[in-house]
């Protein structure tokens, strides 16, 4: 169903959703393909606002079994790194990105396992009312349909002239003559662009030849992220996202503050979790309270040189004096990636903790790098680290020394007053628009 509708509540029942003639409507466009447990959302776009009644048929995989009813699960999906390079070299090169979805993706290649699945609630036929239906297609639910579909449109696209990308194998391109049209691929949600208009609209083509697809035009919504393109780049945020979970959590009105603990920092003790990281992650909640339109500003006049800072904040951790390590990476002024974690061993010097963690913001670690005399005092290393100084010996990189108030990375790694976090917010190409 594509019509809008103005109803928001999702029926957790049948018989509630057989009061409301558009999910009636949605119920019977998905039994044209399977009559199984029937799961309800509504669609809604980057706004928040409902545009569509989606019926789901999902099938109960807790009660499969490895090896019986399904052998390897494992399918590959962008990460969100990708998503965010795709983006970064959209907004350099002047592109326009296009989003298309597959409908009813995982019924598009049939089952190689034996698998039975009961009637769903309120559905079962009158005359048989007792008996199972066998699936012949994978479907929403069973542990083996992500993977099944995954090959299944990547051997389509194989086939038509594209090629996977060697190292991210979500990413397919395609040139014809001087032009070329990328694509990623995350389930059953595409995005893509080209150098011409007229290779996306063939793309469009050749997709609808084989599946059912929903074209969506320009690219506002994907993963969570809200994609606004400009004529002077690209802006990304997670607004709407963040209004959800502060609904979720009955956190919308609480006063604003700061972050003054590293989100990476709290997740570390998602496992055993104590009274004061509740407390850590209702502060942050506050701080997303105050800045829900911040996001990234990804500018089409700049560079695309790959630039990575690091830091490392020496015995950082109070509990087993492990060094927390930072670092980001960006493609001009662009940051599409950052990490922060412990190292796993406990390290003897600040120049150790930064060596052993690949990191080089210090001057006499990267005496270490350029000079091998440093190195007999340095044994205990692992010599897996020792790339480093190769890679610098083949000039494959270049290392700078950073002024602390330039080195954006202590972001990741340390608390500060408002003042300084402002900075380095704004220094990382954070924007609110």
């Amino acid at each position: 169903m594509t019509k809008s509708v103005t109803e928001h509540v999702e029926p957790k029942k049948v018989i509630q959703a057989l009061k409301d003639t558009s999910w009636i409507e949605a119920m019977q466009e998905e039994l044209l393909h399977f009559k199984l447990q029937q799961v309800y959302t509504n669609k809604k776009d980057e706004r928040g606002i409902v545009i569509r009644n989606k019926v789901r048929l999902v099938a109960q995989r807790y009660i499969q079994e490895e090896g019986i009813d399904y052998d390897e699960v494992f399918a590959l999906v962008s990460k969100n790194e990708a998503i965010r390079l795709f983006l970064a070299y959209a907004s350099f090169k002047d592109f326009i990105v296009y989003q298309m979805d597959v409908k009813s993706a995982f019924l598009y290649r049939k089952i190689e396992k034996e698998v039975y699945v009961y009637q769903p609630p309120g559905f079962e036929y009158p005359d048989f009312p007792d008996r199972v239906y066998k699936v012949e297609k994978d479907l929403y639910g069973l542990h083996q349909a992500p993977r099944a579909w995954y090959e299944t449109l990547s051997i389509y696209l194989l086939d038509n002239g594209f090629q996977k990308g060697q190292i991210d194998k979500t990413l397919f391109t395609k040139r014809v003559k001087c032009d070329i049209l990328l694509l990623q691929v995350y389930v059953d949600d595409i995005i893509f662009r080209s150098t011409k208009k007229m290779c996306c609209t063939e793309f469009e083509k050749l997709m609808h030849k084989k599946f059912q697809m929903s074209s969506m035009g320009e690219l506002t919504f994907f993963l969570g992220l809200q994609v606004t393109q400009k004529d002077g780049g690209i802006f990304i945020s997670q607004d709407k996202y963040v209004d959800e979970i502060l609904k979720n959590f009955g956190l919308s009105t609480v006063k604003t503050t700061n972050i003054t603990f590293v989100v990476c920092a709290c997740a570390r003790f998602q496992v055993t979790p104590r009274v004061s990281h509740l407390h850590v992650v209702k502060r942050i909640f506050r701080y997303l309270k105050g800045q829900p339109k911040l996001g990234l500003w990804y500018p089409k006049n700049l560079p695309f040189d790959l630039e990575a800072y690091t830091d490392s904040d020496y015995a950082g951790s109070s509990l087993d004096r492990k060094s927390i390590i930072g670092g980001c990476q960006f493609l001009g002024s662009r940051l599409i990636s950052w990490q922060c974690k412990k190292q796993t061993v406990v390290a003897n010097s600040t120049i150790e903790a930064e060596y052993v963690a690949n990191f080089i913001d210090n001057e006499s670690t990267i005496c270490i790098v350029k000079n091998p005399v440093f190195h007999s005092k340095t044994k205990h290393n692992e010599i897996r680290h020792h790339f480093i100084r190769d890679s610098n010996m083949k000039k494959l990189i270049q290392m700078i020394n950073i002024h602390t108030d330039q080195n954006v990375t202590d972001l990741l790694t340390k608390a500060f007053d408002v003042s300084r976090f402002q900075y380095l917010i704004a220094s990382i190409g954070m924007l609110n628009l």
